[in-house]
């Protein structure tokens, strides 16, 4: 009876030991309340700067294995650190485990940590996750991404483990008593990235919702509301027709600032009734080599009391068989190409920029 009864004991321990080694299965947090972070910022003049794509491997990898991670980011690195809050958008996800949802072409991951780590020293406060690369390697992908982001401190926003977690802001509120408050949509497919009621993935860009959640804001009292969307297509300089019907549905709500990325390169610029928007910032440092991206943008746009003040739009070189991952500050000539090629396209939508030569930047012409 003794030995029997030591017998089960044992065999109940094993069994105790492997059901704690075996994976837990995941379980979907729930909706987190808005996310706020307060910000010594003591003037009525508030700076945001915005860039683009970020990607940090594909075939960069190699080369940042050997540069360090740090480095994409030597020759801007100022000009993110000059602003209260500095935005862009991670399109990759960073992890190391998880599988692809889906069949395919391009699919992005950089190791969590390290990547992190440099995204923070470089500056960027808020990172927008609604986009076609974020869910690449699953919901584990996704929540491996928002776990190494919130290690350093960098706040996310636009893909969640639902719907409602995904269309939440994050808030900023600063020490003059201003709030800044930040959305993101994606409308690039696969569909299966985008989240649902009980589905992880992207806030999907319904005009319907962007109206609803910007009103929100307005009515909670935000002084300044940012709105960033993935959209139009890759590499091509023409807005698609639902562009700006987004765009000015977001600042008909009462948005002041409409980001843009996907195309991987820069489209127009416009000033539409009280606010700004920027339909594609293009690369910032993004970890492929193509010969069709050539300059993006890093956008400084200022408020006072809560109103567009002025825009400074910077452009770099991100062509990577010229500057290897580092985007380069233009100067020179190439400022004056890129200039040319932006107020083309600006001119089109109905907004005049003007080259300020002697600080090396694009801006509006609102005396016209």
């Amino acid at each position: 009876m003794l030995r029997a009864f030591y017998l089960y004991i044992g065999l109940l321990l094993i069994a105790l030991c492997v059901s704690c080694a075996t994976t837990a299965p995941v379980l979907y947090p729930q909706s987190k309340p808005v996310v706020e972070s307060y910000r010594v910022v003591e003037s009525a003049t508030v700076r945001i700067a915005a860039v683009g794509d970020i990607m940090l491997g594909g075939k960069a990898t190699p080369f940042l294995a050997r540069r360090g991670y740090d480095f994409p980011f030597g020759d801007t690195r100022h000009l993110l650190k000059a602003a209260d809050i500095a935005i862009g958008n991670l399109e990759t996800a960073l992890t190391t485990r998880g599988e692809p949802p889906v069949d395919k072409e391009y699919l992005f991951r950089n190791p969590p940590d390290i990547t992190a780590r440099a995204l923070r020293g470089a500056g960027i406060d808020v990172l927008s996750l609604a986009n076609n690369h974020s869910m690449d390697y699953g919901v584990t992908g996704l929540q491996d991404t928002m776990a190494a982001l919130e290690r350093v401190g960098i706040h996310h926003h636009g893909a969640a483990m639902d719907e409602e977690s995904a269309r939440r802001a994050v808030r900023f509120k600063l020490l003059n008593g201003q709030t800044i408050g930040c959305l993101a949509y994606s409308n690039t497919f696969p569909k299966e990235f985008w989240a649902d009621v009980d589905k992880p993935g992207a806030a999907f860009g319904h005009e319907q919702h962007v109206h609803e959640d910007v009103s929100l804001l307005v009515k909670q009292g935000v002084d300044v509301v940012v709105v960033s969307f993935h959209w139009g297509r890759e590499r091509e300089s023409e807005l698609r027709p639902y562009q700006p019907l987004l765009a000015y549905a977001a600042i008909e709500a009462g948005a002041d600032l409409v980001l843009g990325h996907h195309p991987h390169i820069a489209q127009a610029v416009e000033k539409y009734k009280e606010g700004l928007i920027l339909y594609s910032l293009g690369n910032y440092t993004f970890g492929t080599f193509s010969p069709y991206v050539d300059f993006g943008l890093v956008a400084t746009v200022e408020f006072s009391a809560g109103k567009f003040k002025q825009a400074e739009l910077t452009p770099i070189n991100v062509n990577n068989f010229q500057v290897q991952l580092q985007p380069q500050v233009l100067r020179a000539e190439s400022l004056e190409k890129a200039f040319n090629a932006l107020r083309e396209l600006s001119m089109r939508r109905g907004t005049a920029l003007k080259l300020n030569k002697s600080k090396g930047v694009i801006e509006l012409d609102l005396e016209r």
